[in-house]
């Protein structure tokens, strides 16, 4: 798990430094990536820091976590297999990853 959550940061750091060129697939203008999509809804429980799933609390949650190891939020793969949300623990929507 831990091995998948390092992976998840370092891809999200490498996305965010080639945004310079973004396709299709990545773009924030894409539908599939849309906060306003409900999929990527915190308002969707699934996506909710109210989830059990996505608590702190919770040994089993895609947590992800800062350098000195406190968890700073929750990664919630997308229920098409695309990729996943990032939520911080207020439900805000730090970010997306598309595989």
């Amino acid at each position: 798990m831990k091995k998948i959550l390092i992976t998840l940061i370092i891809l999200i750091g490498v996305q965010q430094m080639t945004n310079a060129y973004t396709t299709w697939e990545n773009s924030p203008n894409n539908w599939n990536n849309s906060e306003a999509n409900w999929e990527n809804s915190s308002n969707n429980w699934k996506n909710s820091p109210n989830n059990w799933n996505n608590s702190p609390n919770n040994p089993d949650a895609n947590l992800i976590y800062d350098n000195n190891g406190n968890p700073q939020g929750y990664a919630v793969p997308k229920s098409n297999g695309t990729g996943v949300n990032v939520y911080d623990f207020n439900g805000n929507r730090q970010g997306y990853y598309n595989y």
